[in-house]
């Protein structure tokens, strides 16, 4: 009878066994507090990195993500790259629903497998597997698994356990093992404010967060990475797309890379060569040379998107971009620094974090960082840089892609930690003078000028590649939205590129814009820069207040009233004065028909406390008021 026995109970307890592992990925398990606000769960994200040798490293990853609504579609990416030097040795994803019972399996064979980037056979080792999937019921839950084995060590892929807003993390994991006992280098970013048990040792890295709820997103809040817990690995000697290396700073990284960028990559035909000669011929200072240069680049060659990293961190030849006319980033800014070098002017390829959210290199901690890819030129202590992918931009001009942030120098001698210039506060500057004419029947003619500068220059510049009717669209759609029966008359654009300044000469009219009745005409003053923004109300603010750009507005408006109409008492002056920045309107009568209208607006960069975010959503709901305000003029008797 017992013989008998054990079979049956082996039988009865497997479906058992797996009922429970099932059971285990139900949405209805997850803990109240973890679901509060949250798109979606973390509820195991693991990875796992063993570097085997110098030119060996496994990384293995499992993540298993429920998702609470649409908006937490994102969390449950399943995809996987790899290229000639990265091979994915195992690839899976399962699907569960609410209850956690499986409803669609993935195997390697059903994953879709895309080229990285549109860049056509020059990038046609960088590719992606993913799989499409569509839900159809909320919540959902994803079990993604995947392991690739690459022979570049020089990038350890980084520990970043919360990885958006309105996420929480059930349970994230992060080791690294190193059986070799190779130096390990780690930074740690903002884990001061968060739960992370470190188990490291000597030779290996184990950092684990549990039972993390949501963070929300606040408006005008810090960067997401200076706030968010990350990790940083790296080791001392490694290898890159077959290259080994070995250094201990950013100087001895920097040479390393210096010699695996240059590797014949900046080698250009002969008569190429001859043919910038040429348009150099006869000037002999580096600046301008630079420029003619930087002009010819600009009109030969055009850009593809891709970022560094992908295809790997070596450009294409220069003599591949000049025979194709195009490239990214990395071959556009090899190419450019190339041509320089046949005219004599030195420059150096240089790593960045592009992007508006002014990311840095970490001065401290060296490494394959970045994403993108500029061209610095030493000029006696005021460097020049140039953005190698735009045709439009002017010379040394970067804008808020890659302004303010370190940037590593790759040169012969080393790489070298620089800052890019800062656009700050009033230096992005905006004038507008305008001459207004409020006509009987409610309408107005203005005629309008503005002029931008830094940053504002930045936001306007792209307006003289617009069609005529995109342009007045924009006007009309756009910037002077709320300007019912606007007109636009006539545009005139001026870009400056000597100067970086834009010009935008403007002919208006306006339709039923003051309200008119038997006794008075009333008009809102500020016809053409009116600013209402107003942060978001917090009752309980948890994050910093960052204000990212500081601008200034200046604007002076000639506004002559209808005939028949006279002016009584102007508004008072308006001062407001704060450390978030200032503003100013002042009202001048010239005479009984016309009167000036004058506003200076200036808001400063800089990060402040949560305390401060009520202090600058009053300024801004002040300066709002501001802005509506109107005027009433008396018809005569």
């Amino acid at each position: 009878m017992i013989k008998n026995l054990t079979p049956k109970l082996f039988f009865l307890f497997l479906p058992f066994l797996s009922i429970s592992q099932e059971i285990n990925l139900s949405a209805l398990l997850i803990p109240p507090s973890l679901k509060e606000n949250a798109n979606a769960v973390i509820r195991d994200n693991s990875t796992e990195i063993t570097i085997a040798d110098v030119d060996e490293m496994v990384v293995a990853r499992r993540k298993v993500v429920t998702v609470l609504n649409k908006l937490g579609n994102s969390y449950a990416s399943m995809q996987e790259s790899y290229d000639d030097d990265t091979k994915i040795t195992k690839l899976s994803a399962v699907i569960y629903d609410a209850f956690g019972t499986k409803i669609n399996k993935y195997s390697r064979n059903d994953f879709l497998d895309v080229s990285a980037v549109d860049g056509g056979t020059l990038y046609s080792d960088s590719r992606v597997k993913y799989i499409d999937f569509t839900p159809i019921s909320y919540p959902y839950t994803v079990v993604f698994e995947s392991e690739y084995k690459t022979t570049s060590t020089g990038f350890i892929p980084s520990w970043y356990p919360i990885n958006g807003y309105f996420l929480s993390v059930e349970k994230s994991n992060y080791k690294v093992y190193n059986p070799n006992h190779f130096k390990i280098r780690k930074k740690e970013n903002n884990f001061n404010s968060y739960s992370v048990e470190n188990t490291s040792t000597e030779f290996e890295i184990n950092y684990t967060m549990n039972n993390q709820k949501v963070v929300e997103y606040e408006s005008n809040a810090p960067l997401f990475s200076d706030i968010m817990p990350w990790l940083l690995v790296g080791v001392n000697e490694f290898t890159l797309k077959k290259i080994k290396g070995k250094a201990n700073d950013w100087s001895e990284f920097g040479k390393w890379r210096y010699d695996y960028l240059k590797n014949g990559n900046d080698n250009l035909p002969d008569e190429v060569k001859q043919h910038v000669i040429s348009l150099v011929k006869g000037v002999t200072d580096p600046v301008e040379k630079a420029k003619i240069v930087y002009k010819y680049m600009q009109n030969k060659t055009r850009y593809i998107s891709v970022q560094e990293g992908i295809g790997g961190w070596m450009p294409i030849p220069a003599t591949e971009v000049d025979k194709v006319g195009y490239g990214d980033c990395k071959g556009l800014t090899n190419y450019t620094k190339a041509l320089l070098d046949a005219v004599g002017v030195e420059s150096h390829y240089s790593v960045i974090w592009a992007g508006e959210d002014q990311r840095n290199i970490e001065k401290d901690f060296f490494g394959m960082q970045g994403n993108h890819v500029i061209l610095n030129i030493p000029n006696k202590g005021n460097d020049i840089w140039l953005e190698c992918t735009s045709q439009t931009i002017p010379f040394g001009f970067l804008g808020d892609f890659t302004d303010d942030r370190n940037v590593l120098v790759i040169t012969p001698e080393g790489g070298i930690v620089k800052r890019t210039p800062a656009y700050k506060d009033d230096t992005n500057l905006k004038e507008s003078k305008a001459v207004i004419q409020l006509e009987a029947d409610g309408s107005l003619k203005a005629s309008l000028k503005m002029v931008s500068k830094g940053l504002q220059y930045d936001a306007v510049s792209y307006y003289d590649t617009f069609n005529e009717e995109d342009l007045i669209k924009n006007y009309k759609s756009n910037v002077w939205s709320y300007n019912n029966n606007l007109e636009i008359e006539s545009v005139n654009l001026l870009n400056d590129k000597d100067k970086v300044s834009f010009t935008e000469d403007v002919q208006a009219s306006i339709k039923n814009y003051a309200s008119v009745n038997e006794q008075e005409y009333l008009f809102r003053v500020n016809v053409f820069n009116k600013n209402s923004f107003v942060p978001k109300r917090y009752r309980t603010r948890k994050l910093p207040l960052k204000i990212s750009r500081g601008y200034k507005d200046v604007d002076e408006y000639e506004i002559i009233i209808p005939k028949d109409y006279s002016l009584t008492v102007l508004p008072s002056e308006k001062i407001l004065n704060t450390k978030f920045g200032s503003y100013k309107v002042t009202f001048t009568k010239v005479n009984d028909t016309t009167f000036k209208y004058k506003k200076i607006m200036l808001i400063k960069a800089g990060v402040y406390s949560k305390e401060d975010y009520k202090l600058y959503r009053n300024f801004r709901r002040s300066i709002s008021k501001s802005e509506n305000l109107r005027i009433a003029v008396v018809k005569n008797k």
